[in-house]
């Protein structure tokens, strides 16, 4: 399906300019995201180059193929409240969103995109997109596209949301199409969030994206090599917490338990684990030799394609490269401040895919209860779900070129 698009940009003298937004105040779910789905629209006969603008200082550390480049924001952090605040800069939330909005206007200035596809939040966040929204939507020659996970949050919470920041009318007068990155047989949000006809119209489901067909060899870090920590027993369950900033009690429990005989844990902590706990993690680790510990790895599913299980939290990312590589998984999900993981979880469940602990039932026993299971027998997880997304993309993008 790949190289069968036959698209109007190939007799233009440059090639298709992609923007990609995302806000990412936590973790490195949307950057990991968006940079498969490039990697993706580069490779395809599109003929595209593709600038990310995201909100992670650490998109160096990230393997980005020739037609795929990189412009970070200062970075936004959320509390446990949800609110929003400067990461890094001593700066107040109205700055530093008015400093990122007109390097986003500045970029989309400069790059005039013919296409671009906003994460999840279609204004940005506290409407930084605004200014480029109107500018480009006036200029009249970018397409503008919507990508969203396969859920957002309880329902009751997304429509209050949605009402508020007036979503929908945003979508209805910049939006071509709305890419909902999941299976509509599992969790549809047409009939979840109740979205109107208008938007229904724009919404085209890609499937979850299939990460065993874009596996990476390239490793890209300025610290030095991963050849090294690449070394891995022959027998291991991973445990991995996404970014880390909320990952200590999970990667804790897991150090804590009691692994069968002849198994090894290795633990990813993620680039934003708190030194507090990586200490822990690594006195552990001291005493017991059947753990190893890898700080971070711009690639997890070089350690995920091997593992006999894994352990994880439940973020969009991390669950569909479960489900890529058909894991035997045990997942404990953010609980707050959003319901997501923990409603995917929970429907995945449901359908025989994985297994979940609620974070309040998680103890280094019950862990242990967990790792001494066998998997049990289940019909193929491809033949449950749709894992199709990344042939689509490119084919749904020319749908929009083409309207």
């Amino acid at each position: 399906m790949k190289n069968q698009i036959l698209t109007p940009f190939k007799s233009r003298l440059r090639k298709l300019r992609v923007a990609m937004y995302s806000h990412d105040t936590m973790g490195l779910g949307h950057l990991r995201r968006n940079l498969l789905i490039a990697k993706t629209l580069v490779n395809s006969s599109l003929n595209a180059n593709v600038l990310l603008i995201n909100g992670t200082n650490i998109a160096t550390s990230f393997a980005m193929p020739r037609g795929v480049d990189c412009l970070s924001l200062p970075g936004l952090g959320k509390g446990v409240d949800g609110r929003y605040k400067s990461r890094s800069l001593v700066l107040g939330l109205k700055e530093i969103i008015s400093i990122r909005e007109k390097i986003i206007f500045s970029a989309m200035d400069a790059y005039q995109p013919d296409v671009v596809i906003v994460d999840n939040v279609p204004r940005g966040t506290n409407r930084e997109l605004d200014l480029s929204l109107d500018y480009l939507k006036n200029r009249g020659r970018t397409n503008f596209i919507l990508g969203l996970r396969d859920i957002l949050d309880e329902p009751a919470v997304v429509e209050r949301e949605w009402q508020r920041k007036k979503n929908e009318k945003i979508i209805q007068n910049f939006y071509d199409a709305v890419w909902v990155y999941g299976d509509q047989n599992l969790y549809d949000p047409i009939q979840e969030y109740h979205l109107s006809k208008e938007v229904e119209r724009k919404i085209r489901f890609t499937g979850y994206l299939d990460r065993c067909e874009q596996m990476d060899s390239e490793v890209l870090t300025e610290t030095g090599s991963m050849d090294e920590k690449l070394v891995l027993p022959e027998r291991y369950v991973l445990c991995m917490a996404g970014g880390g900033q909320d990952g200590s009690r999970l990667l804790e429990t897991f150090s804590k338990a009691t692994l069968p005989a002849g198994m090894h844990g290795v633990i990813l902590t993620g680039p934003f684990l708190p030194e507090k706990t990586k200490q822990t993690l690594y006195t552990q680790a001291g005493l017991n030799p059947q753990l190893k510990i890898i700080e971070f790895h711009p690639e997890p599913t070089q350690l995920l394609q091997d593992a006999e299980a894994v352990v994880a939290m439940g973020g969009y990312n991390t669950v569909s490269e479960i489900l890529s590589f058909e894991k035997r998984a045990l997942i404990v999900p953010r609980v707050v401040p959003r319901q997501e993981q923990l409603i995917r979880a929970e429907r995945m469940e449901k359908h025989g895919l994985l297994d979940i602990y609620h974070p309040d039932k998680l103890t280094p026993r019950s862990m242990t209860q967990w790792l001494g299971k066998t998997r049990p027998n289940r019909a193929s997880i491809r033949s449950q779900i749709d894992l199709r997304g990344l042939d689509r993309i490119p084919n749904l993008l020319n749908e929009v070129l083409v309207a």
